[in-house]
């Protein structure tokens, strides 16, 4: 891991910037509400980056961008929407999907994914997707790969939906159940579910130690 602080230090805290939460303020407040909640679960209580939810994907690597060209400390964290090719970073993940360019003086461990979607997370904690549909949720049909980012963006949410169909809360809703289960899950099995997330968290603390000891 790179032992170099990630841009320029600023006196404002670490900005992660969420691919999420859509074109509705109501969403964007939900999205921000679940990653905190998740982050002070991993162990981020009391040193909280600063979370903006910044709706759709473009967005997100726009608003990082300007950031980073700012000087400002920040991470970029969006769905990876489809496999990573082995030995690809993120970047190159990138650049070969959406033609997002690695800003200059950008470094690798800027960049983050979510893979191949957020809700890929969530096939990492049954128990918690259990407590939050409750009756009727069907914990045998979610995928069993202990490796969730293997499982096809399709796939996820196809098992997520066929699961939670005959449930009270009914079939599962990005917009209405989403960022409540992020907030409810567990940050230890998903790091051992997903390396990409294990990463993140991983060099979310580095920087964060870097930042108190500048």
């Amino acid at each position: 891991m790179d032992t170099r602080p990630i841009g320029r230090q600023s006196l404002v805290s670490i900005q992660i910037f969420v691919e999420g939460g859509g074109e509705r303020p109501d969403l964007r407040a939900e999205c921000r509400k679940g990653f905190k909640d998740f982050l002070e679960e991993a162990g981020f209580q009391g040193k909280m980056p600063r979370i903006i939810a910044c709706g759709p994907r473009n967005d997100a690597y726009d608003s990082f961008k300007t950031a980073h060209e700012n000087n400002e400390t920040c991470l970029l964290l969006v769905d990876a929407e489809e496999p990573i090719i082995g030995g690809h970073t993120p970047w190159q993940h990138l650049k070969a999907r959406d033609n997002w360019s690695k800003p200059r003086g950008a470094a690798e461990e800027q960049c983050h994914m979510m893979v191949q979607i957020m809700e890929s997370w969530f096939l990492a904690d049954k128990d918690a997707l259990a407590d939050f549909y409750g009756q009727g949720f069907q914990a045998n049909t979610i995928p069993q790969n202990p490796n969730v980012e293997r499982v096809s963006k399709r796939d996820v949410l196809d098992k997520l939906k066929q699961a939670t169909r005959r449930t009270q809360k009914g079939a599962y809703s990005k917009s209405s159940h989403s960022f409540k289960i992020l907030a409810m899950i567990d940050p230890d099995k998903v790091k051992e579910a997903s390396w990409y997330a294990k990463r993140f968290l991983e060099q979310l603390d580095h920087q964060i130690r870097l930042n108190e000891d500048s």
